[in-house]
């Protein structure tokens, strides 16, 4: 043994435990509630072989495709029809929605956001060519009108000279018509400024696809000071009803007369609960940007891979392309919509509307639970799936080629929609709530691997710059560890500093809780 008594206090604080002095530990639940597998079944059947095969060729869970396909089908959509969700009540919604998939760096996000998109840049160039050809024209008849205005101010000229005041008007007024400028239609932008996304929703009044492939810079973007309007305008904007306009020096004053904007983008589990918590503390996400986002999926990564390498599904590529270009020309008179109002819109047969009245009393219910232990972040977003079942209701269809009122089975399927996207909501949720379990499951399982040796300081841990393990998260990580029994700190002189010492239940090491 060392001489010098403050080192061999050390060494013997640092020998390993025996096991018979410590008592059996609790053990440590899952680190995240558990996400349901996605059923084809919640497609139109003419987009389940295409999303089949682009979760086969990519190698990702269908959750992926599905929701982006979704959200792209109802931005295509938009304001052409909407659904009366109750039996004789104006109320309106129209079927735009916003959707997220949450995965790790690596997980084939973006190619199956790509994939799904695929129709939707169909639409978009066929558009771009169309507008480019008009454009052409347009400049060919902006050239005449020029020549004939030349013309009529001779004319004018002449008729003014004769004192016949009548014809020089009528000649006037013939040189102030201009052609009209051709203008393109938009369906997805990536990167716009508000006041840009303004202007073309000003143009496109069915609506637009805002389509990122990070939404963590989207929301930091809004969160930034200076940018509290364009917050506000998304806000607005989600629902698709209503309208907006800017007053704003350069630019003048900008209405729009339907604010409808869709959203789609990808985001990792990290930035998307430190957003959250901030949201479930108050912050200044707490406004229900992020409920807003309904369609948002987390699923589990399973270890299997395979490569995959053979051309795409043609026959199931086709038929959503053709979906796609069949719902982007809606004719809602002829699919029986009331036209009373600006949006036509369908509404529920009388079977469909007792199932959707049953549900939403249900829901209604359990909003207003006073002994509810849910977090008012997580019951925010399940207050906002009053307009999700009819909008993915109308969606499914709509894509059914069904003609008349929503039906038993389009309900059904959004109903069962909104309870798998329940479970998965209460992933996301949950893992902002209690970031003390995720990060507890991170540090055993570094330490299972030898990535970090005990016993050890916190010290040692933040060096390490794990950053599911930064300070705050250390801190209540080991907390909660040692509430359940399986860590301890011992407190051990130094002759400076006290050093505190962690050790870890042998059994943790062991792999046997």
């Amino acid at each position: 043994m060392n001489g010098n008594p403050i080192v061999a206090a050390i060494e013997q604080a640092e020998a390993p435990q025996p096991a018979h002095t410590w008592p059996d530990p609790e053990s440590l639940p899952p680190p995240m509630p558990p996400a349901p597998k996605f059923a084809p079944e919640l497609l139109p059947v003419a987009l389940r072989p295409w999303i089949q095969d682009i979760a086969e060729r990519v190698q990702c869970p269908m959750d992926y495709p599905a929701v982006v396909a979704m959200t792209a089908l109802g931005s295509v959509v938009g304001r052409q029809i909407g659904i009366h969700p109750k039996r004789h009540d104006d109320w309106l919604v129209v079927p735009n929605v916003w959707g997220a998939i949450v995965g790790r760096p690596g997980v084939m996000k973006s190619p199956a956001m790509t994939e799904a998109l695929r129709p939707l840049h169909q639409l978009e160039s066929e558009a771009r060519e169309s507008y480019e050809h008009a454009a052409h024209e347009y400049q060919a008849d902006k050239l005449l009108a020029e020549a004939a205005s030349k013309a009529a101010k001779k004319q004018i000229e002449a008729a003014t000279k004769k004192r016949d005041m009548d014809a020089a008007r009528m000649h006037a007024l013939a040189a102030m018509e201009e052609p009209e400028a051709p203008v393109r239609r938009r369906y997805t932008t990536q990167d716009t400024t508000v006041e840009k996304l303004g202007e073309l929703l000003r143009d496109n009044p069915r609506g637009v696809l805002v389509a990122r492939d990070e939404l963590v810079g989207w929301l930091r973007g809004l969160d930034k000071e200076g940018h509290e309007s364009a917050r506000a305008f998304y806000l607005e904007a989600w629902s698709g009803t209503g309208r907006y306009t800017y007053d704003r020096i350069g630019r003048g004053t900008i209405e729009i007369e339907a604010a409808t904007v869709s959203l789609i983008g990808g985001i990792q589990p990290g930035p998307l609960e430190d957003y959250l918590r901030a949201a479930l503390r108050g912050g200044v996400g707490d406004d229900g940007l992020m409920q807003r986002i309904q369609l948002c999926v987390w699923p589990d990564m399973g270890r299997d891979w395979k490569n995959v390498d053979r051309y795409p599904n043609r026959e199931a590529k086709q038929a959503a392309f053709e979906l796609f270009a069949r719902l982007d020309d809606i004719d809602a008179t002829a699919l029986g919509a009331d036209a009373a109002s600006d949006i036509p819109a369908l509404r529920f047969d009388a079977d469909a509307q007792g199932v959707f009245d049953d549900w939403r009393s249900k829901l209604e219910h359990r909003l207003r639970d006073p002994d509810s232990t849910e977090p008012d972040a997580f019951i925010s977003h399940l207050a906002k799936f009053r307009s999700l079942v009819p909008s993915l209701a109308l969606l499914y269809h709509l894509a059914s080629a069904r003609i008349g009122p929503v039906d038993m089975e389009s309900v059904t399927a959004g109903i069962a929609w909104c309870e798998f996207l329940e479970a998965h909501a209460r992933r996301v949720y949950g893992a902002a709530r209690n970031p003390e379990l995720g990060a507890a499951h991170e540090l055993e399982r570094r330490l299972c691997r030898g990535d970090l040796q005990t016993p050890f300081t916190a010290r040692e841990v933040h060096r390490k710059g794990w950053r599911a393990l930064d300070r705050e998260n250390l801190s209540r990580c080991l907390e909660y560890l040692e509430d359940l029994g399986r860590v301890r700190y011992e407190e051990v002189e130094t002759g400076g500093r006290r050093k505190t010492l962690w050790h870890v239940h042998p059994a943790v090491l062991e792999g046997a809780q």
